[in-house]
């Protein structure tokens, strides 16, 4: 099935993109919570979710340097023989240390790199317009053949980086209806979206479940740009064919009839409901 697409560095990928924070143990939650998640989450049915979507048209994942998703794409590909570009973002208290954890990256595969906010937004120098190390860094990745990016959580990664004209094709940014790790409001995080002529990848659209998927994705695909797209978490097939099919709703216009979820508090309800 196909899904809306943007281009990033000459790359069609889908305007929806897997997250991979459900997979590795990230709730945002709780200790307890990401402890489950790393327990539950087999390489098995991390590839079970990767099927479910590549069936749907999705075609990319955003995450990190983490051997249990090189796996699993690996055993996606096997199995279904569907490609999955991967948008890796290495991490790296300093200059050398990213640069190693870069070249993993580019052994391992991965088409795109953009460097972990952890590295990116400690190394923002807004005052001096510059990002310490930016240049060399990018030059590894080209060198490795990879397409640069970069991870943030600062808008003024964004505005610093299209201002001095650095050699990044892309951003990752969290931008959500709740403001969840957005560091200033959501109508300035929209502006700053709109006005980069590049991509912009929008992660946490669900405030990490936070908010229900038809009022965060709505929000999200409603307030950026058609060359912009979406990074969702998914923790099962299920969950992950219901998303897609509101995100591509949304994107094409075309409602698509979805099953609510009931509860004995919404009976008197029920009668009332369309088919």
């Amino acid at each position: 099935m196909s899904f809306p697409m943007t281009e990033i560095g000459g790359i069609a990928v889908s305007r929806m993109m897997i997250g991979i924070n459900w997979f590795i143990g990230c709730s945002h939650t709780s200790h307890a919570k990401d402890q489950w998640i790393k327990r539950y989450m087999t390489v098995e049915r991390i590839v079970e979710v990767l099927e479910a979507c590549t069936a749907e048209g999705l075609n990319c994942i955003c995450g990190g340097l983490e051997p249990k998703i090189r796996e699993a794409l690996s055993g996606h590909e096997e199995k279904t023989g569907r490609h999955i570009y991967w948008f890796i973002t290495p991490i790296g208290s300093s200059v050398p240390e990213l640069l190693d954890n870069i070249e993993v990256c580019g052994q391992w595969g991965a088409e795109f790199c953009l460097p972990h906010q952890a590295y990116t937004d400690n190394n923002l120098i807004v005052a001096e317009k510059r990002i310490e190390g930016l240049e060399e860094i990018v030059q590894k990745i080209r060198g490795l053949g990879m397409i640069p990016g970069l991870s943030t959580h600062k808008p003024e990664t964004i505005t610093v980086c299209d201002e001095v004209g650095y050699d990044v094709t892309t951003y990752i940014q969290p931008y959500n209806a709740a403001g969840f790790l957005c560091q200033v409001e959501t109508d300035w995080v929209a502006r700053i979206i709109s006005n980069t002529p590049k991509p912009v990848i929008c992660i946490k659209p669900l405030a990490a479940g936070r908010l229900l998927p038809p009022t965060g994705l709505s929000f999200v695909y409603n307030s950026i740009k058609p060359i912009d797209t979406v990074c969702v978490g998914l923790l099962s097939p299920e969950e992950a064919r219901e998303d897609i099919a509101i995100a591509r709703s949304l994107l094409t216009g075309v409602e698509e009839k979805r099953q609510l979820q009931y509860t004995r508090s919404k009976s008197a309800l029920e009668s009332h409901m369309q088919p």
